[in-house]
């Protein structure tokens, strides 16, 4: 009987987990949705966003951050080229934000909120 309760503890740990790990390579769509949902609220609180800007925000936001964790992910770039991409990326991001459009103190604060957010969030290990 233990054994039995022992394989279905394992058992559902590993679902559990396996379900988990899956849910972050979900569809991007369903990814953007995720992200406007758990992220909207704090942003136009912080920011002082319009619903529509946060909106669009968060969508160039999203779509730049893919490009980036693209470039990290490619092995036929030295650090040196992924860095240089990247920052252009992100001067790119800024662009994008002024064409919604932000003023100059909103796109500050926007930057300011996801810095914030990278640094809150917990570090994975691998």
């Amino acid at each position: 009987m233990k054994k039995l309760l022992l394989l279905a503890a394992l058992f559902v740990t590993v679902y559990a987990t396996d379900a988990q790990a899956q849910q972050g390579n979900g569809d991007p769509a369903a990814m953007m949705a995720r992200m406007k949902e758990r992220i909207k609220p704090q942003l136009m609180e912080k920011t002082k966003l319009t619903d529509a800007q946060a909106d669009k925000v968060i969508e160039a936001n999203f779509a730049v951050r893919r490009q980036m964790r693209d470039i990290r992910m490619d092995q036929n770039l030295s650090d040196d080229d992924k860095k240089k991409k990247t920052d252009e990326l992100q001067t790119g991001l800024d662009k994008q934000y002024k064409a919604i459009p932000l003023t100059d103190d909103q796109v500050k604060a926007v930057d300011d909120f996801f810095e914030q957010m990278r640094q809150n969030r917990p570090q994975r290990n691998g």
